[in-house]
């Protein structure tokens, strides 16, 4: 309707009165007159939407329109038709996919290693001729067999034959107060901690993995520490499901040490 009016317009010449379907329109008031009607028939994008989606028969019926619709491409930097840009759709969506896939399969190859490790771990506990020797077998096991740089523990309310050995040296009460009330295992930076002096020097990071004989705190007998110079080795945010079980099984084959 616009165009018509503009048509009309142009042939009358400014200074002519105009009618249109009943509405006298004079040469000052045209521009709003135009504008009205132009406003009037613009498409809310709202409800082009909603039109579609309430109309899912639109496109069968206008099939020449796929090919005609052009929309911009982030990918290619330019105008491409809709059936192009369904496909650069679909193909970032693949790639997510391949990519979550990827990660999921280097997550399950990372485990099933770990299970190996923890594995043959177990086994040279059990293969361990004499009690005394386990703490070694067992620290000297989590460092070849892990790739820990360095491992250690300590041991309270051993027995009398095992109390002048390496493991029974003395912990301070702050240190098995700290033991006590690990729920899981601690993972984390080296704020001073008592139990990382007993590694060597130049430890950034560490793991604490409390011994019990029970789930009980009270029967809480030695710490298991892991320690590494490494800042990120033994991080905060890191899972603990292996350390757990690493934690249980030394507590299961050390309790043969205590009182």
């Amino acid at each position: 309707m616009a165009c018509h009016v503009g048509l009309f317009y142009c042939l009358a010449g400014p200074g002519l009165r105009l009618s249109c379907t009943g509405i006298a329109v004079y040469p000052w008031s045209f521009s709003f007159f135009i504008t009205d009607i132009y406003m009037s028939f613009q498409p809310d994008p709202d409800t082009v939407a909603q039109y579609l989606i309430d109309s899912p028969h639109f496109f069968e019926e206008h099939a020449e329109l796929l090919a005609k619709i052009r929309l911009s491409s982030p990918l290619l930097g330019r105008a491409v038709s809709l059936q192009e840009r369904q496909m650069e759709v679909l193909r970032e969506k693949i790639k997510v996919q391949d990519l979550r896939l990827a990660d999921m399969m280097r997550n399950a190859q990372e485990n099933d290693a770990s299970s190996h490790k923890l594995h043959a771990w177990t086994r040279s506990l059990l293969l361990a001729r004499n009690d005394v020797d386990l703490p070694h077998t067992l620290v000297d096991g989590l460092r070849t067999g892990f790739a820990v740089p360095q491992a250690t523990l300590r041991l309270w309310g051993v027995a009398e034959d095992y109390s002048h050995t390496w493991f029974a040296a003395e912990a301070s009460e702050d240190a098995k107060i700290f033991a006590n009330g690990l729920n899981l295992p601690f993972c984390g930076s080296n704020n001073d901690f008592e139990a990382a002096s007993w590694l060597e020097q130049d430890i950034q990071s560490v793991a604490m993995l409390p011994l019990r004989s029970s789930t009980a705190a009270s029967a809480t007998f030695g710490l298991l520490v892991l320690g590494s110079p490494d800042p990120q080795r033994f991080s905060a945010d890191m899972a603990t499901d292996f350390l757990v079980q690493i934690g249980e099984t030394a507590s299961a084959a050390l309790a043969c040490l205590l009182e």
